[in-house]
């Protein structure tokens, strides 16, 4: 039986604790306090969940945090709300260039799309003996 919860198949081997991880939006802490709340243990592997438990957790996460879809929507919307008023972080985002302060002189290779630009040292080549 697989589980299927906000939209996303939870893997029958992992444990509940692990799986419900795999939504957007559920981190560690946010999947402790839905388990904590839906009185399930944490070590249950999703195979083992009854249909109760898993009514459960689907309804607590459905129905008390914005998750998948819903938050994706709002992220996005917040991101271009930034880049219309023209603001420092919006224009960032458009540009393709780190948000948060982060240094662009080394190590921005993840934001800008990896891209692998070798330069040369800057010392001209020594000449050759013959």
């Amino acid at each position: 039986m697989a589980v299927r919860i906000a939209g996303v198949i939870l893997l029958n081997e992992n444990r509940v604790e692990a799986a419900l991880r795999r939504i957007y939006g559920v981190g560690l802490t946010r999947s402790q306090g839905i388990l904590k709340q839906a009185q399930v243990d944490p070590s249950t592997r999703v195979k083992d969940l009854k249909e109760e438990e898993v009514i459960k957790i689907r309804n607590i996460v459905e129905k008390e945090y914005k998750v998948e879809g819903d938050l994706r929507r709002d992220v996005l919307s917040n991101i271009k709300r930034l880049k219309e008023i023209g603001s420092y972080r919006g224009n960032r985002h458009s540009r393709g260039l780190p948000v948060r302060g982060q240094r662009t002189k080394t190590n921005n290779r993840t934001v800008r799309g990896n891209v692998k630009k070798t330069t040369a040292s800057g010392r001209k080549a020594a000449a050759q003996k013959t």
